[in-house]
């Protein structure tokens, strides 16, 4: 049995910790509008204790001491929190045999990662419940620690979650087509083991939340960095025992999410525990050492995969073993099998193999939990495929980029069902890759790279196609029981002055949201783009909707906004005719003035139209009302995804002596559909691409044998910065959707599918002339040593 005073994770060993943000928050569009400390009356804060261990029984917690600290307002455990708010369990319907605990805001009896809350002090300040938790002590029992997922499914591995019966979480198996007898039939098998590094997202605003709840009125108020403010809406109120419409959620202009913020985490429901229980504001920030401990991770998989080729190079088959850790729980609300699932369902993606199998095992372990993060899935598929078909065209004597062009999925092959069950309308990998060998002018990188070998530099190249899940479908989450929204609405309105005003559900975390939303309004209504304002983020004042995840903004939101310009253009064009004495149809609006259809000559600006409508209406026909709101609501149908695709390519040098990778150019052909403002677009493939070599070359939660997180601050976990990146060209292929009347798929991920396995082939191709290899992420100088035999 261990005994410490203070059973918060030891922040002494990292230095240079960020300080908590206590400043201001702006709102979006300049509403003038701050939530910080002034905003709230009797505000107060939170600091929590948490678990030094990465598996321990909870002896006691004896708080009695920080009650006592002066501003302390007050202290609870688990113990204390399981009658004040209900349990969740991260499973879903749609994946049979997915298991997860019950879970509460704090650890109850047991602590199952290194850095779980286990109780929290409420004080007037941070600083003084950061001084309360000082004094908290716990009573521990160190419990043995499950930290690889190959060995947590071992006969005598602990069991974490013992009411469970083991650390299978889930498991999955596929099979399509005769996968033994392609394998039989090969002319060469391709096969290998890969593994994939956690990493996290880092976002620059880190998770906060300001929680307010009025006990008159029954209602909370949450101001909260959440990328879904109607899902935790829903949440807050079916687990403190709130009516919905008592819930007001304020999620404007999040400083980055990469789907970060879409779980359920404990410190912020405790924040809102804390909140009802005392009838006062509670606040918190994370800092980022929190952060660390407790945001989710992602891409902790081992793979090991094979794929049969024929003499021509032609794929025939894959059959691929992904297991999956996901620390003790299955998150909720979305679940931790998502990842997984993706992964393998990804896997061949671009290819026309006719077989498949595939297992999938998701396992428990003593980390942070691990859930969904920008591109799921997608860099771990598109790893294994894309280096699988390297090795193929190696040992062929076929040049990687023929190889690809051999079995891609052609025009004629439309709509195409892959293997694993994926369903692709229409793509155009054939045209991503000629344009990607002409912008790269590869014929004569070639050239160079042999020269460059004759005089001892090792240069690489590197290809991967992708495809990328967008838009998805209302089977997506509903089917298995969540309630997660498919649909996003809009509503729109003109005001007297002619401004137009926008309120749509999706959400705005940096990606431009209010931008497109704002153009397709302008476009579709005739007016200029600075007359239009977009207003999200608020439950109170939102229309219902799905918010951003998973590439849907412009897919789904967008087509909300399009169809809710084109019922309100319609009903100002009625007002206009029934002003002007003529019929709509001769009549259209540009510029933001009315005009004839016919000659384009100016009829009215938008601005007296207002006037009259709003302050002369006696001046209309009797028993006319003007409409001057418009309210639509879209949800895709037809295909459950909108798939985009693309190609990218990485030429980089490899140091053999230090094992440096240096980036010299990356290229990335895209296939987003129809789309809406290209400087948005490409620098979201940009922001993709680093996020994704962030992952190939640098970023890694690193663990201890015992389950202890090794990295801290920004001094132990890289992140790629500006002069370490390569000049990204950006290309484009478009295949507007036939499912939607705007054509826009999505584009968050693209760059962040592919970007680690074209880098992953560049450097075996760079270190081919010496037989080596790598295919464990990150691809640190140290693996490049090792994969040379010179550590």
């Amino acid at each position: 049995m261990l005994k410490r005073n203070d059973a918060r994770a030891d922040k002494s060993n990292f230095v240079g910790k960020t300080v908590p943000r206590e400043n201001a928050r702006r709102l979006s569009q300049g509403r003038g509008r701050y939530v910080d400390d002034i905003a709230f009356r009797n505000l107060a804060h939170v600091a929590f204790v948490r678990s030094p261990h990465a598996h321990a029984r909870i002896l006691s917690i004896d708080t009695q001491a920080a009650r006592a600290v002066p501003g302390v307002i007050d202290v609870i455990t688990g113990q204390d929190i399981r009658s004040m708010c209900q349990p969740w369990v991260g499973v879903l319907g749609h994946f049979p045999g997915l298991k997860s605990a019950e879970q509460y805001p704090l650890a109850v009896d047991v602590a199952r990662w290194h850095g779980e809350p286990v109780a929290v002090v409420l004080a007037e300040s941070r600083a003084l419940a950061e001084d309360g938790a000082d004094l908290i002590e716990v009573e521990w029992e160190a419990l043995p620690s499950v930290v690889d997922p190959e060995t947590a499914l071992e006969s005598d591995a602990h069991v974490i979650n013992p009411e469970l019966g083991d650390n299978l979480a889930f498991r999955l198996d596929l099979e399509k087509g005769e996968v033994d007898a392609a394998f039989a039939s090969a002319a060469h098998i391709a096969e290998g083991t890969f593994h994939f590094g956690r990493h996290t997202g880092l976002t620059l605003e880190p998770r906060s939340i300001v929680a307010d709840f009025d006990p008159a009125l029954r209602q909370l108020t949450v101001h909260h960095s959440t990328q879904t403010p109607f899902q935790m809406q829903d949440v807050f109120a079916r687990h403190f025992g709130l009516e919905e419409g008592s819930v007001r959620v304020i999620a404007p202009d999040v400083g980055g999410s990469f789907g970060l913020k879409l779980h359920v985490y404990g410190e912020e429901m405790a924040a809102c525990a804390l909140s009802i229980r005392h009838g006062r504001p509670v606040k918190f920030i994370a800092d980022r050492l929190e952060a660390f401990q407790t945001d989710i991770h992602a891409r902790d998989h081992r793979v090991k995969a094979r794929m049969a080729v024929s003499a021509e190079g032609e794929i025939l088959a894959m059959e691929v073993d992904d297991l999956t850790g996901i620390g003790p729980f299955s998150v909720y609300p979305r679940t931790s099998a998502v990842e997984g699932n993706q992964a393998i369902r990804l896997m061949g993606g671009p290819y026309r193999m006719p077989s498949y199998r595939g297992r999938l095992q998701v396992v428990f372990q003593n980390k942070t939990p691990m859930c969904q993060y920008r591109a799921v899935g997608h860099p771990v598929a598109c790893a294994v495929t894309e280096g699988l078909v390297d090795q193929a065209a190696h040992a062929l004597g076929i040049d990687p980029l023929e190889m690809r062009r051999r079995n891609v999925v052609t025009q004629d092959m439309y709509p195409h069902t892959s293997p694993t069950g994926y369903v692709f309308e229409r793509l155009s990998h054939e045209e991503c890759h000629a344009r990607l060998a002409e912008m790269m002018n590869y014929e004569r990188l070639r050239r160079e790279q042999a020269e460059a070998r004759e005089r001892g530099v090792y240069r690489g190249i590197g290809f991967a196609t992708f495809i990328e899940i967008t838009n998805p479908g209302p089977a997506f989450y509903g089917v298995g029981g969540a309630r997660i929204s498919a649909q996003d609405g809009c509503v729109m309105k003109m005001e007297p002055s002619g401004d137009i005003r926008v309120m749509v559900s999706v959400t705005e975390q940096g990606q431009g949201t209010e931008t497109i939303m704002a153009q397709i309004a302008a476009t579709h209504l005739g007016v200029p783009l600075e007359r239009v304002r977009v207003y999200t983020g608020d439950t109170q004042t939102s229309p219902y909707g799905g918010a951003t995840w998973a590439s849907r903004g412009a897919g789904i939101g967008g087509v909300a906004v399009m169809k809710t310009a084109e019922a309100l253009k319609e009903n100002l064009l009625t007002v206009a005719a029934t002003i002007l004495q003529a019929q709509p149809g001769e009549l259209d609006i540009s510029a933001g003035a009315v005009v004839s259809r016919a000659s384009g000559e100016e009829r009215m600006p938008l601005s007296e139209l207002g006037r009259i409508a709003y302050f002369r209406p006696d001046t209309l026909p009797a028993g006319f009302h003007a409409e001057l709101t418009a309210a639509r609501h879209y949800v895709p149908q037809g295909y459950p995804f909108a798939f985009t695709n693309g190609v990218q390519a990485s030429h980089l040098e490899v140091d053999i002596e230090t094992g440096q990778v240096r980036l010299l150019d990356h290229w990335v052909v895209e296939d987003c559909g129809r789309i809406i403002n290209p400087l948005l677009v490409d620098e979201q493939i940009r922001g993709g691409v680093v996020q994704g070599l962030g992952g190939a070359l640098f970023e890694e939660c690193l663990y201890s044998p015992e389950g202890q997180l090794l990295c801290g601050t920004m001094a132990d976990y890289l992140t790629p910065m500006a002069a370490e990146m390569p000049d990204i060209h950006v290309g484009h292929v478009e295949t507007p959707t036939e499912t939607s009347p705007l054509g826009a798929k999505g584009v968050g991920e693209a760059g962040t599918a592919a970007a680690p396995a074209a880098v992953m082939n560049a450097i075996n191709d760079a270190l081919s002339p010496f037989g080596a290899s790598v295919s464990r992420m990150p691809f640190t100088p140290e693996r490049v040593l090792q994969a040379l035999d010179k550590v």
